[in-house]
């Protein structure tokens, strides 16, 4: 192979190399401002994944309006941002004030630089707890709302003087909703849920999860057509107000072992092609 072809062949794959390499380094994904082009695709899971194809959330709309926008992390698949838009719709019927949208996923999905473990796929989303009253805010001062927790301290339980009816009231509605796999919550509002609402169906979608103390995660399955989307088995039958719940206060749950060192994990090749494309 002559040097003038071997050159253009260099250039020429130098953006791909480029991507291979940095494909696990969140600082490549969080960079990249705007959506892989083409039909939607979802190529891995929410702990190790991308796609292609995404569509951005409105910053604001009936019902909801969201937080740090300057993150540009409010992108999904189409099917998670009309169900957020469809929540807030059905929250914003029903009484609630409007509600503050947490993270969807990066342009591109992908690791984050903070924030999150999951989230790369498109089909997560943060909606905050948050049930003051909220006149209309201006983008740019959203990016300074504090979130509240809703927990004790010490994890043990609800703060009572924060979680009210109400917000059950909000999770149940989102549990409820078509189209969902599960919700995150911390696991002290998982229990607090059992506690009122004990037997009843819509809690088996609703799981505990570290952290989540001030907003609920809301996870779709993998949508339909998407067969490189790699889902997680459904949630167990029954309540999940059982002895899989107590463990989350024990101390082996309360105080992890610090994970092991070893190499980071390999995201999906094809996730290359969506990073490098225009």
């Amino acid at each position: 192979m002559g040097k003038a072809v071997l050159g253009a062949l260099v250039a020429l794959l130098a953006p791909v190399v480029a991507a291979a390499q940095g494909i696990s380094r969140a600082e490549s994904w969080g960079a990249v401002a705007t959506a892989a082009p083409g039909p939607v695709r979802i190529i891995g899971s929410t702990g190790l994944g991308c796609i292609a194809g995404a569509v951005e959330l409105p910053d604001e709309g009936p019902g909801w309006q969201s937080v740090r926008v300057s993150r540009n992390r409010h992108w999904g698949h189409p099917a998670m941002v009309a169900w957020v838009e469809a929540f807030a719709g059905r929250a914003h019927a029903r009484g609630f004030p409007d509600l503050w949208i947490g993270d969807l996923s990066q342009p591109r999905g992908g690791p984050m630089t903070f924030g999150h473990a999951s989230h790369q796929a498109g089909i997560d989303a943060d909606i905050w707890l948050d049930l003051n009253p909220k006149p209309f805010v201006p983008a740019a001062q959203r990016e300074r709302i504090p979130e509240v927790s809703l927990v004790l301290p010490d994890g043990s339980g609800v703060d009572p003087a924060r979680f009210t009816d109400r917000h059950a009231a909000l999770i149940r509605l989102a549990a409820e909703m078509p189209g969902l796999d599960r919700l995150l919550v911390n696991p002290a509002i998982k229990r607090e849920l059992c506690r009122r609402h004990g037997g009843e169906a819509w809690l088996r979608r609703v799981r505990p999860w570290r952290g989540h103390d001030s907003h609920m995660h809301i996870r779709l399955p993998c949508p339909a057509g998407q067969s490189e989307c790699r889902g997680i088995a459904p949630p167990p039958a029954g309540d999940g107000c059982d002895a899989t719940l107590d463990w989350w206060f024990t101390p082996e749950a309360r105080r992890p072992p610090p994970r092991r060192p070893g190499p980071a994990p390999v995201m999906p090749a094809a996730c290359a092609g969506v990073l490098s494309a225009p």
